[in-house]
């Protein structure tokens, strides 16, 4: 009885799921802490959005930004020199004067904030946008 050793040939298949899980728990970890990286560490206080008070007795200025980011003061198209110019008129006989804004939804924030900063500026602290309720 001559038995035949056969040499076992080695197993050489890699098994792939130990590596598998790995990469899941990763992908886990990732996307839990991807929107944390995205918000900043500043902590600011956000104002809460209030209802909508009347505007005082006196009659509101209205500037007007339309879609082709023409500033109109009262419906009279003005430049931003000419705008300064008469809110400063405007604001020195009443400290007090309600400014309204508004603003196409197509307008971009660089025309709004060219607005604001000049009515901000001169010193009016009753600034309000006009918006539309559904």
């Amino acid at each position: 009885m001559n038995r035949r050793y056969r040499r076992q040939k080695p197993v050489v298949e890699i098994n792939i799921t130990p590596f598998t899980d790995v990469i899941l728990v990763l992908l886990v970890i990732f996307m839990i802490a991807t929107p944390l990286l995205s918000q900043s560490g500043v902590r600011v206080k956000m104002p809460k959005p209030q209802a909508a008070k009347p505007v005082t007795a006196k009659p509101p200025v209205t500037i007007t930004i339309t879609k082709d980011s023409v500033v109109r003061l009262e419906k009279e198209p003005v430049t931003g020199e000419e705008l300064q110019e008469k809110m400063l008129v405007i604001y020195t006989r009443d400290p007090s004067v309600a400014v309204i804004l508004n603003i196409d939804k197509t307008v971009q924030f660089k025309d709004i904030s060219y607005v604001l900063n000049i009515v901000n500026e001169l010193g009016v602290k009753n600034i309000n946008i006009a918006t539309v309720s559904e």
